[in-house]
């Protein structure tokens, strides 16, 4: 039985292992190389963006969201994140803030959505990292919901994001 027991903890150990690289460095430290995130989760209700590599997490991070936060995304100025399913698709290294990630929000069900209603759908929802120059309590973050509708984390976290995070990647947004 303990035998089983150390089986399935070595194994364990070592398929989480085996998704890092380490490399040693004059034997001082390690530098690890972070995997790549296949798909990306926020849950809205729970202020958590979520890096997932099939059925597996990577990372969570506490995240801001447009200061309406409740309901999907109807129209420019409206100040809600959108909902649904979207792709990352370009990466913006400089911006107003600290590195951004564009969601391809509006698709075509958001323009018509809009457009019924006489409105413009908006664009420009990013995942990003803090306004350039301002602090993070400054803005309120993480606690207060404080963009026009993105999806924000601090620079630390937005670094990692970047490196874990490829233009393509599919992103779900949840209620």
């Amino acid at each position: 039985m303990r035998s089983i027991f150390v089986g399935i903890v070595l194994g364990s150990f070592l398929v989480l292992t085996s998704s890092w690289n380490v490399v040693s460095m004059a034997g001082q430290t390690a530098r690890l190389s972070l995997p790549k995130a296949d798909r990306v989760i926020v849950l809205k209700s729970e202020r958590r963006l979520i890096l997932m590599k099939g059925d597996h997490v990577l990372k969570i991070y506490p995240v801001a969201l447009g200061r309406y936060p409740k309901g999907h995304k109807q129209f420019q100025g409206d100040v809600k994140t959108p909902e649904g399913e979207y792709l990352l698709d370009f990466k913006l290294k400089n911006s107003q803030f600290y590195r951004a990630i564009r969601v391809s929000y509006p698709n075509s069900q958001d323009i018509a959505r809009a457009r019924a209603m006489g409105k413009d759908p908006g664009d420009k929802i990013m995942i990003h990292g803090l306004p350039n120059r301002m602090s993070a309590s400054r803005v309120g973050h993480p606690s207060l919901d404080w963009t026009q509708g993105c999806i924000a984390v601090n620079n630390q976290q937005m670094d990692e994001i970047w490196k874990m995070v490829d233009a393509g990647t599919p992103i779900e947004i949840h209620p």
